[in-house]
């Protein structure tokens, strides 16, 4: 009886220990919520004594830690020593892997977007694939953490993935299995070239660290070639550095102007980022494109160009993948990633999408001013092309022709060179949108009765 009383006492000492570390405003919470708190306890000691094989208290109290985190959102994450060495070592900016900026959407394990180059991209991985299992473990239920890890490995050992892919009726099956070469992964690339009628297009692949002189390069080589109107094309771009976008954003607004700002439950984290200085580029005619694997920093930019007035959006809605997390040190090497903010826009937007609640579907994501209805099979095709653009630095681009149909570079320019004009291509672009949502609210709705009209008739068959 003692020793149980000693054990239960440890437990106690240990599970308050981490609440305080993860939380050190939690204490508060915890005296309300004394009953749950007991609970816990209660549960961890009765599995330590009865649980048929033998565990350790250190076990029992690190999962319970990471149920506490693992409730949060899918950014928060608690890290054992391991995991937390391994997250340090990738923010050295290189890591061996596929590839692929993932996401969990709807339990699945889904891909925002292979990047451009990788051995994802090359294997024609697309964004919305569902990654159902890595090699012969099924990651259909786990965590994502935990699925990335799998996905990595030594540079140049191979992995196998089992992916679904959604198809025109909107099902998702089974494609064959695609086995990839891990590679190392250096996120790059900043790629122009002159459009007729003197537009210059950029192609964004990432927010690195350098994404903002190359683009300077990049401008001044086309300003030289006469440009008089610009697009910047940031769909399939995953995001990167904050500082990136904001260096970016300052390109092209006038100084003192809200780029994006961070807001949280605790007044020290709200922080604002505002331009300074005189932008290079104030006053010419801007276009930015997006898509649904448009994330992170590419939403910064094109939510603070948009709220400015300075550029039109054209494509589909954006990712939404816009929270502030911090890393913690904890005592035994472990860590903790933490939530605490979220970006919004200038004009007070919130552009991170919470994909666990489904009556908050509206929210989040940067909406386009224009948006052009594009299939997955569209998207994919302008995805592709786009794999030869990517070089090795220092040496030379390849000159590519450009094929495939693009339907938002089209109505980009059709706006630049004023064949329809901005606000008429917005009237119609909420015509088609109702029309498509209307369409499919009476498709839904004759799914449904043809279901219940089954249902009766199994029911009268009983």
């Amino acid at each position: 009886m003692k020793t149980s009383k000693t054990n239960r006492y440890a437990i106690l000492a240990t599970v308050l220990f981490f609440l305080g570390t993860l939380f050190p405003y939690a204490y508060g919470a915890a005296d309300r919520s004394l009953k749950k708190l007991r609970t816990l306890l209660d549960v961890i000691e009765f599995v330590k004594e009865n649980y048929v094989e033998e565990t350790e208290t250190d076990t029992l109290v690190s999962g319970a830690i990471k149920g506490i985190v693992g409730e949060l959102d899918d950014f928060s994450q608690y890290l054992d020593e391991q995991d937390y060495k391994t997250l340090k070592n990738e923010t050295k900016g290189e890591f061996g892997g596929v590839g692929m900026r993932l996401q969990k959407i709807d339990n699945f394990i889904t891909v925002v977007t292979p990047m451009p180059g990788t051995p994802a991209f090359k294997a024609k991985i697309m964004p919305g694939d569902r990654i159902l299992a890595v090699d012969d473990t099924d990651i259909t239920d786990m965590k994502l953490d935990e699925a990335v890890k799998l996905m990595r490995g030594a540079v140049g050992s191979k992995v196998r993935l089992t992916i679904n892919r959604k198809n025109e009726k909107g099902e998702y099956k089974k494609i064959p299995e695609v086995t990839l070469k891990r590679a190392t992964i250096v996120p790059e690339v900043v790629y122009h070239r002159m459009l007729p009628q003197e537009i210059g297009y950029v192609y964004l692949v990432d927010f690195s660290g350098h994404s903002a002189d190359e683009l300077k390069k990049a401008l001044a080589d086309l300003t030289k070639q006469g440009m008089k109107s610009l697009i910047l094309d940031l769909r399939f771009n995953p995001g990167g550095l904050l500082n990136g976008a904001v260096d970016i954003s300052k390109l092209f607004l006038p100084e003192g102007k809200m780029i994006v700002y961070t807001q949280g439950r605790k007044p020290e984290y709200y922080q604002e980022y505002k331009t300074k200085g005189i932008p290079l580029y104030p006053e010419i005619p801007m276009a930015v494109l997006v898509n649904q694997g448009s994330a992170s920093a590419s939403e910064i930019v094109s939510g603070a160009l948009q709220d400015n007035g300075r550029a039109f959006i054209v494509g589909t809605r954006t990712f939404g993948k816009a929270s502030v997390q911090q890393v913690l040190p904890l005592s035994g090497g472990a860590g903790l990633r933490l939530t605490i903010a979220k970006y919004y826009t200038p004009s007070g937007k919130l552009i991170h999408r919470n994909y666990r609640d489904k009556s908050k579907a509206d929210e989040g994501g940067i909406w386009p001013d224009v948006e052009v209805d594009v299939t997955a099979d569209e998207d994919a095709k302008v995805l592709m092309q786009y794999n030869n653009i990517v070089y090795t630095p220092g040496k030379e681009a390849p000159k590519l022709k450009f094929d495939e149909k693009d339907k938002v570079l089209e109505k980009a320019v059709e706006i630049l060179t004023g064949k329809i004009s901005l606000e008429e291509a917005k009237e119609k672009s909420k015509q088609e949108a109702a029309a498509r949502k209307a369409k499919k609210e009476e498709q839904e709705k004759d799914k449904k009765d043809k279901k219940d009209s089954e249902e009766v008739a199994t029911e009268a068959a009983e």
